[in-house]
């Protein structure tokens, strides 16, 4: 860091700087006081400042966390997660994975430091500036830590949906984290997301079908709507008169007023004389399946071969 001032320093971590980072480019612990004294500086924590004053950003706080651990951290978990792209899965606290064996005597609010015996830089993303674990072992060490099976598969789904990565790669990224908690659990959602779910909700669905003897449906089909426009449905069948029943999912967001509107208008542009669309919740799914299979077999999807 010879090379560097502390202003470029800053720049490139959106103004936190560590204090071992700045007696490197020449500030002392009484420049540092001086400047916090003088309210240009902000003490962040007992090892980090911030050369802006004012309530500090996302990022701002997402340094703070690996700054305030040292060079042997990363963001982990959710937090990496969200560096990565990860939408819809927002946790404030800022999680920062360090080796079990660090000693960290000082609590940072807002930072949630998780200690592992695992390699970090085996499992760092090298093409981020903020140290951070790979969106792989990111989602998949967060799910193997969370009570509800639900939310350790719907994490893995999410991060395939958004296509993040692939259940390829979760599934190869299972072997190399061994040993890993709900491996088992995992593989299996993998493994159904790989053979065409796209969501959690579509997982419940195929499981729907093979405990209560229904045959699978086709997901994620490409449609033309009556306006021409390309359609993804979530669950289709082919009845034994040739008609083709579609399953479509409302999870929370669809029960949003505009969302429940534009679903609706979907539905109508993607029915024909040929093609129906019924529809069910995402709490149906989960609370529900006994009923939601018996519909559906009165609808017409068949048994499973």
């Amino acid at each position: 860091m010879t090379d560097e001032t502390w202003r470029t320093v800053s720049a490139r971590q959106a103004g936190m700087v560590s204090r071992a980072q700045l007696a490197a480019v020449g500030i002392d612990r009484f420049a540092i006081r001086n400047q916090v004294a003088a309210g240009r500086w902000v003490l962040r924590s007992p090892t980090v400042v911030s050369t802006t004053t004012g309530e500090p950003t996302r990022l701002q706080k997402l340094w703070l966390g690996v700054l305030h651990a040292g060079g042997r951290s990363l963001l982990g978990d959710l937090t990496a997660a969200e560096v990565a792209g990860l939408r819809g899965w927002h946790r404030e606290p800022v999680t920062v994975l360090v080796p079990y064996d660090l000693d960290l005597d000082d609590d940072v609010p807002g930072i949630h430091i998780a200690r592992t015996r695992r390699r970090l830089p085996a499992l760092q993303d090298p093409s981020s500036v903020l140290p951070r674990m790979r969106i792989e072992p990111a989602v998949l060490h967060f799910a193997a830590y969370q009570p509800s099976p639900r939310t350790a598969q719907g994490v893995v789904a999410a991060a395939v949906q958004q296509r993040l990565t692939s259940a390829t790669d979760l599934l190869a990224w299972v072997d190399r984290m061994r040993p890993l908690r709900k491996a088992p659990l995992l593989r299996a959602a993998l493994g159904e997301i790989a053979h065409g779910s796209q969501s959690l909700s579509e997982i419940d669905v195929v499981r729907l079908c093979r405990d209560h003897g229904l045959r699978p449906p086709d997901r994620q089909v490409r449609r033309r709507d009556a306006e021409g426009r390309l359609r993804f449905t979530d669950c289709e069948w082919r009845l034994a008169d040739g008609s083709v029943l579609v399953l479509e999912v409302d999870g929370a967001f669809h029960m949003e007023v505009a969302h429940w509107e534009d679903d609706l208008a979907r539905q109508r542009r993607l029915m024909t004389d040929r093609r129906r669309v019924v529809r069910c919740t995402s709490r149906e799914l989960r609370d529900e399946p006994e009923r939601l299979a018996v519909d559906l077999r009165r609808l017409g999807v068949p048994h499973a071969a």
